[in-house]
């Protein structure tokens, strides 16, 4: 089986579900050159716990974990299939690794995980688990989680990593629609950092990256990055799919770990920009 590369998607707003922008073709287009998963594993900020919980769920049910936003995105289910026997799997290797992960039965899929999906596979035809976010992660330790997901994209899973390159929602409410130069500048400098392959720059990025404490007032949403880096075989080749910035201050750039696109799929947006 082909080995699979790791990604990262900047999930933004739960509008994102209604409005494609930049970044919404990008994603279906990535989706159609991927080689097919067996299952794709998503780690979203929406579902933390105290410890590592695996999804085992069957047929999990799309949660719509917001409120204030368009009625529209009520209507919206993405009715995909789980994963429960690669979940097993994954809880033995997070347990061989040193984690205490659990198993959770009902658990649905938030929308970190299905708004990016419904781009990435429309027809909700690859199946789909989530892991939590441990609440104790630092970025240190979340490369290592990473780490411990590594061995599965030669399992035919692809590891997906759900977060938002930029996140301040004070500024999101208070000046919508607004653009915000810092913003753009933190994602040039993590693009920087990406396509360099240099994963200690994207571990420290918090402690160091230009305007990084104003892009992530708090971590949750950047740690989906360092995971995906981490379930990377190799971070190099590496591919930025440029989302622009949504709402004045909401990077939404895609990163693409450890693959190069067959020659014969250049025709196709994303190919051409990972050839």
């Amino acid at each position: 089986m082909k080995r699979l590369p790791s990604l990262f998607v900047s999930h933004g707003a739960p509008t994102f579900a209604l409005e494609p922008g930049l970044i919404g073709p990008q994603l279906t287009a990535l989706g159609q050159v991927l080689p097919r998963p067996a299952a794709v594993l998503i780690v979203s900020p929406h579902w933390m716990t105290r410890e590592p919980q695996v999804m085992t769920t069957a047929r999990p049910r799309t949660l719509y974990d917001f409120s204030g936003f368009d009625s529209a995105l009520y209507d919206i289910t993405y009715p995909v299939d789980g994963s429960p026997k690669l979940a097993a799997r994954v809880i033995e290797m997070l347990r061989a690794a040193g984690w205490s992960a659990a198993e959770e039965r009902a658990r649905g899929l938030d929308h970190g995980a299905w708004v990016p999906l419904t781009y990435l596979y429309p027809k909700a035809d690859a199946p789909v688990f989530q892991i939590s976010i441990p609440a104790h992660l630092d970025t240190t330790s979340a490369f290592e989680y990473g780490r411990a997901l590594a061995p599965l994209a030669g399992e035919g899973v692809l590891v997906v990593g759900s977060g938002s390159l930029t996140h301040n929602l004070y500024e999101y409410r208070a000046e919508h629609g607004r653009g915000e130069a810092y913003a753009a500048e933190f994602a040039g400098w993590i693009r920087d950092a990406v396509t360099s392959g240099d994963h200690k720059r994207l571990v420290r990025a918090l402690e160091i990256a230009p305007h990084a404490r104003r892009a992530h007032p708090t971590s949750e949403h950047y740690l989906p990055l360092v995971i995906a880096a981490g379930a990377a075989s190799d971070m190099l080749p590496a591919t930025v799919l440029d989302g622009g910035i949504v709402h004045g201050v909401l990077s939404m750039d895609a990163f693409v770990f450890g693959m190069q696109v067959p020659q014969a799929a250049s025709e196709n947006p994303v190919a051409r920009m990972m050839s």
